[in-house]
C-alpha cells in the first residue's frame, strides 16, 4: 500500500526548542545526562495500575496473539498462520488497507469504556494514537487517508476517549509509533542507512508535536524506535522540548523507547525489552504489560494491563467481567497497591508464596493462595511490643499470632476464608521493622 500524504508546515522543532520560557526555574538541555536527571512526575508511582488499550485497523483481522503485527506478519513474513487465515477468509486481491473501511468503530462509546477503566481501579490508561501500520486513531494532517477521521470511523477517537477518560479523573496517556513499516519517506531513510530524515521531518516530530498540542496526554508511550538510533528521530530535542516548554511540561511521564539501544537506559520509566521480568528489586522505575500485578508491584513496577476490544468498539464480556474484578480486589486491598514502596524484603516462601508491600510505616504481606493450613507463618518482618496483624477482608478484626522468634517472624492463625477468583489476600502488619 502507497499511504499519501498532503504537505505539511510546522515551526522546525528545534527553534521551539530554543525558545526560553520565562519564569522557568530548570530547563533540560537536549542531552540524555540532563534529560535522564528530570524527576519522574510523583503521580505517575503513586498510580501503580494502568489499562494499556490496543486498538486499530488490525483490530479487524484480529487474528493471533499480537494481532497489532498482522499486516507484517502476512505481508513481509509470509507466514503461514496469516496467509491461510486471509485465504480462507477474504478474496484474492485483498489488501491490507482495505481493512480500514472495515474498522467502523459503529458502538464505540468513550463514556461507557471509561466506566469500566474507572471500575478496574486503574489510575491511568494509555491508548493507541498509531501502531507500527501508520494508521492514526485522531485525524493527523501528516496521514491523509489513513486516519480514523478520513476512513473507517470518521470520529476522532483519541479526542472522545481522552475527554470521557478524564471526565472520570483518571490519567490519560498515549502509545505512538514512531516508525511505520510501509510508509514510502521511511523506507527511503531506511535505504540510506538513516542518513536522512525525510519520515521525521514531515511525518513521526509533527505527529508527536500534534498529539501533544491537541490533546496534552499526561503519559508518552513511545515505541517502533528500534530500527535507527536517537539521533535519526531527534529524540532528545523532542524531549528537551516536552520537559522545557510543552503545555505538559509539569505531568508528563515518557518511557525508555527512543532509539536504538535506548530502551533499559535512558527516559522516565523503563519498559525495558517486551516482557521484561526482573529477577531483583530494579535501581529505576519501571513498567510491565504482562504478568502478575503483585509481582510487579512489590518490585516497584507499575502494571499496565492490556485489552483489546473489537473492531466494533465493543469490550469483550469477558475482558470486562476481569476488568471489573480486578477493581473488587483493588477496592479491598488497594491500600497496598496504590502509592507503595517496595519493602526492605520484597518475598518470601515460608508457608505459601508472599509479596511484601510498604506504605508510610506499615507493611503489607500479599499471599498468593491461601494455606492449606489455618497458619501462616512470615520470617522476614521484625516484631514488637506494638504488632498488629489483619485481614484487609477484615479490617475490624484482628489477628492472633505468635513470634517465631524473640524479635523475627510471626505465625498468624487465619480465618476461614472462601474462595477468591483473585486467589491473593493482604495481611497488614502494623508495628513491624
Amino acid at each position: 500500500m502507497s499511504v499519501q500524504m498532503r504537505p505539511t508546515c510546522i515551526i522546525p522543532l528545534i527553534c521551539v526548542i530554543l525558545l526560553w520560557a520565562p519564569g522557568c526555574t530548570a530547563r533540560y538541555t537536549a542531552n540524555w545526562t540532563s534529560l535522564d536527571a528530570r524527576p519522574l512526575p510523583k503521580w505517575y508511582d503513586e498510580a501503580k495500575i494502568g489499562i494499556f488499550v490496543h486498538w486499530g485497523v488490525f483490530s479487524v483481522p484480529g487474528f493471533g496473539q499480537f494481532s497489532e503485527w498482522f499486516w507484517y506478519w502476512w505481508h513481509s513474513q509470509r507466514r503461514a498462520e496469516e496467509v491461510e487465515f486471509m485465504q480462507k477468509n477474504y478474496p484474492p486481491g485483498f489488501k491490507y488497507a482495505d481493512f480500514a473501511s472495515e474498522f467502523r468503530a459503529e458502538f464505540f462509546e468513550p463514556d461507557k469504556w471509561a466506566d469500566i477503566f474507572k471500575a478496574s481501579g486503574a489510575r491511568y490508561v494509555v491508548f493507541t494514537s498509531k501502531h507500527h501500520e501508520g494508521f492514526t486513531n485522531w485525524p493527523s494532517a501528516s496521514s491523509w487517508n489513513w486516519n480514523s477521521m478520513d476512513v473507517g470511523p470518521h470520529r476522532d477517537l483519541v479526542g472522545e476517549l481522552a475527554t470521557a477518560i478524564r471526565k472520570k479523573s483518571l490519567h490519560f496517556g498515549l502509545y505512538h509509533s514512531l516508525y511505520e513499516w510501509y510508509n514510502p519517506l521511511y523506507l527511503l531513510d531506511q535505504a540510506s542507512g538513516y542518513k536522512t530524515q525525510h519520515f521525521v521531518a514531515k511525518k513521526a516530530l509533527p505527529e508527536l508535536v500534534d498529539l501533544v498540542m491537541s490533546y496534552k496526554p499526561d503519559l508518552i508511550w513511545s515505541d517502533g524506535d528500534w530500527e535507527a538510533p536517537d539521533t535519526y528521530w531527534n529524540s532528545t530535542e523532542f524531549l528537551a522540548w516536552l520537559y522545557n516548554d510543552s503545555p505538559i511540561k509539569d505531568v508528563v511521564v515518557t518511557n525508555d523507547r527512543w532509539g536504538k539501544g535506548c530502551y533499559c537506559k535512558h527516559g522516565g520509566y523503563y519498559n525495558c525489552a517486551d516482557r521484561y521480568t526482573p529477577g531483583k528489586l530494579p535501581d529505576h522505575k519501571w513498567e510491565k504489560c504482562q504478568s502478575d500485578m503483585v509481582y510487579v508491584v512489590a518490585l516497584g513496577g507499575n502494571y499496565l494491563l492490556n485489552i483489546g476490544p473489537m473492531s466494533d468498539g465493543m469490550i469483550a464480556p469477558v475482558f470486562e467481567e476481569r476488568l471489573r474484578g480486578l477493581g473488587a480486589w483493588l477496592g479491598i486491598n488497594g491500600e497496598a497497591i496504590y502509592a507503595s514502596k517496595p519493602w526492605r524484603v520484597q518475598t518470601e516462601n515460608s508457608t505459601v508464596t508472599v509479596w511484601y508491600t510498604a506504605n508510610n510505616k506499615t507493611v503489607y504481606a500479599i499471599i498468593l493462595g491461601w494455606p492449606s493450613k489455618p497458619l501462616l507463618q512470615l520470617t522476614a518482618p521484625k516484631t514488637s511490643g506494638a504488632t498488629q496483624v489483619t485481614l484487609l477482608d477484615y479490617p475490624k478484626f484482628p489477628l492472633k499470632w505468635t513470634p517465631v522468634t524473640p524479635t523475627a517472624g510471626l505465625t498468624i492463625v487465619m480465618p476461614t476464608m472462601p474462595a477468591s477468583p483473585g486467589d491473593a489476600w493482604c495481611v497488614k502488619l502494623e508495628g513491624v521493622v
